[in-house]
Parts: C-alpha cells; sequence; structure tokens
C-alpha cells in the first residue's frame, strides 16, 4: 500500500482525496519508481474539473514526476535499480509516493539537476523547447508574444525566446509580474488588467504585429492574439486556461492574411524516444547554462495538493509550484 491523492468526483480541490492505493509489481516494460518530488501543471487543474480527458474514475492525477528506480519489470535491461529519472508525459498518476511507469517514457536525471528542480522544469522547460524550436522556430528579431509569461511555463519561454533573439512580448495580470518578467529578459511585459493586449502590441510593432503567439489561455485572449498576428504569423495554442475559443471558421478569414495555427502537445513531439530524449537533454542543458533559470515559488507537501491547486488558480503566483511527497 502507497499514498496517493486520489480524485473520485470532478470538481473543486476538495476532490482531491489523500489515500493508501494497491501497487502491484511493475508489468513487463515498467519500472517502478519512488518520488522525490512531483511536478503541478495546469493540466491537473483541467483534469480534475473534467476539462481534459483522463483515465475513468477514480484515478490518480498528475503527469510529472521525478525520483529513483526500485524495482524492474520484465524485459527492462536499460535501467537499474537506483538509477535517477525523470518523465513529463502520460499515464496520469504521478500525485503519488511510488508508482510503475513504462521504462521507454522515463529519461535520465543529470547530476547537476536534482528532483526538485527537475519536477519543476521538465513539462514546462520541454514544453518552451519543442515550441519554441519546433512548432515556430524562432529567429533572431523574430516578435514573439506570450500569454501567462510570468507563470511557470511563460517564464521558461520568455527565457528561452531572449536566448534565441526574439524581441519578447508578455502578458500579466499585474504591476509585480511584469516587473518580473521584464527581469527575466522580456522587453515589453504588457499588463493586460490595465490595457488591450492587442493594442498595445500593435501600437509596439507600429500595426505589423507579431510573429508568434504563443497562448496558454484560451478563449478571453485568442481573438485579440489573433487581431496582433503578423498576417503570415503562427498561432500556437497550447491551453485553455479560461476555456476553448469559439470554433475558427478558416476559410472565412481574411484573404490577406495566411496564418498558421497550431495545437502543440509534448505528448506527440515526444512520441518517438529520440525525441523525447532530446528534448529532455536539451531542456537540462539550458538549466545548466543558466539559460533557464528555474524559479520554485512555492513547495507543498503532498497530501496538501489540493492547496496548490487553490494557489494556482488564484493567479497569484509565479513560477513553478513542486509537490513533496
Amino acid at each position: 500500500m502507497v499514498m496517493a491523492i486520489v480524485l473520485h468526483g470532478f470538481g473543486g480541490p476538495e476532490e482531491l482525496r489523500w489515500e493508501s492505493i494497491d501497487l502491484p509489481a511493475p508489468a513487463p516494460g515498467e519500472v517502478q519508481l519512488r518520488h522525490g518530488a512531483v511536478g503541478m501543471n495546469l493540466m491537473e487543474v483541467g483534469l480534475r474539473v473534467g476539462g481534459y480527458p483522463g483515465p475513468e474514475l477514480p484515478f490518480v492525477p498528475g503527469v510529472e514526476g521525478a525520483g529513483v528506480v526500485v524495482a524492474l519489470g520484465d524485459g527492462v535491461d536499460d535501467l537499474k535499480v537506483g538509477d535517477r529519472v525523470g518523465y513529463a508525459a502520460v499515464p496520469v498518476g504521478s500525485y503519488c509516493e511510488v508508482r510503475n511507469f513504462p521504462a521507454d517514457r522515463t529519461f535520465p536525471l543529470p547530476e547537476h539537476i536534482d528532483d526538485r528542480t527537475a519536477a519543476a522544469c521538465m513539462v514546462k522547460g520541454m514544453t518552451a523547447e519543442y515550441m519554441l524550436k519546433r512548432c515556430y522556430a524562432v529567429k533572431p528579431g523574430d516578435k514573439v508574444l506570450i500569454h501567462a509569461a510570468a507563470g511557470a511555463t511563460g517564464m521558461m519561454c520568455v527565457q528561452l525566446a531572449r536566448h534565441l533573439g526574439a524581441e519578447v512580448f508578455g502578458t500579466v495580470s499585474s504591476k509585480a509580474k511584469a516587473d518580473y518578467i521584464k527581469s527575466l529578459g522580456c522587453d515589453h511585459a504588457i499588463v493586460y488588467t490595465e490595457t488591450n493586449f492587442a493594442d498595445e502590441v500593435l501600437e509596439l510593432t507600429n500595426g505589423d504585429g507579431v510573429n508568434v503567439v504563443y497562448d496558454s489561455i484560451g478563449q478571453t485572449t485568442f481573438n485579440d492574439s489573433l487581431r496582433c498576428l503578423h498576417y503570415l504569423g503562427s498561432m500556437c495554442l497550447f491551453g485553455i486556461a479560461s476555456g476553448p475559443p469559439e470554433p475558427l471558421e478558416l476559410m472565412g478569414l481574411d484573404l490577406l492574411t495566411s496564418q498558421q495555427f497550431v495545437r502543440p502537445s509534448l505528448y506527440a513531439h515526444t512520441r518517438e524516444r529520440q525525441d523525447l530524449l532530446a528534448i529532455a537533454a536539451q531542456t537540462f542543458d539550458y538549466v545548466r547554462e543558466g539559460v533557464i533559470k528555474v524559479d520554485i515559488s512555492q513547495t507543498f507537501v503532498l497530501k496538501d495538493a489540493a492547496d496548490a491547486h487553490r494557489a494556482v488558480e488564484s493567479r497569484k503566483t509565479t513560477g513553478s509550484l513542486v509537490l513533496l511527497p
């Protein structure tokens, strides 16, 4: 028996219950991991409220963890007990002390990355890596708009965009958060509660708009994001914190534009093992080199995961939240 957070019904943070679960021996192709730290992501909020597809209830949420291998299933010959590994993928179930996970979906944790740092940067940093270099390859001089720029993923996107030579526009909800993202290298910190961000972007770009928008908000930002997007720009919608936007009638768009739209997915971009290993290794290299500075703003004991969800939903947090078993 191990302890875990179990979701029995969709709803508020109170639905996250700390209880014991049965854990069988790892199946063929699996490893059993004892978590040292677990990442907290907006996706888990979506799973909790039923906004994202997940397993049948009841289930253990969570998509990111770092720890040590404590047992091997049959056929696993490239890992050994005692190896430190991380993962940032489905199947969900990281909100627990110990779990089984497919061995070929793990990746090694280098010595310079401790468990807490790994849990704070795997999903977020790897998302920044594939979005800014694979979905739309950011080039020096590009104008990049990043929504929720002070959040865990947003702040990593800001840093990487700056490293790649972009002119960075970021939206935040407060002056304090604006100061924070400026310290990370954001050129234009826009407080969306004080001004319309699209108007601000268009004014700053002399009406040209930005080359790419990375949008994790969705419904409340999507239309204005399109309004300030260059006529040959790319729209990357990787989250729907405010809900999904209205369906887009692509053939009804202005024929003077030829914009590209993508719904990025970390799981698609890491489906092939070589891509998983490459994206994880590059992310950890960025942390080692100081390109991405990991900011763990708060840690919570795993049994208090509901409090972590409340903190994220308050929109008062910056950086990453980490759960400790």
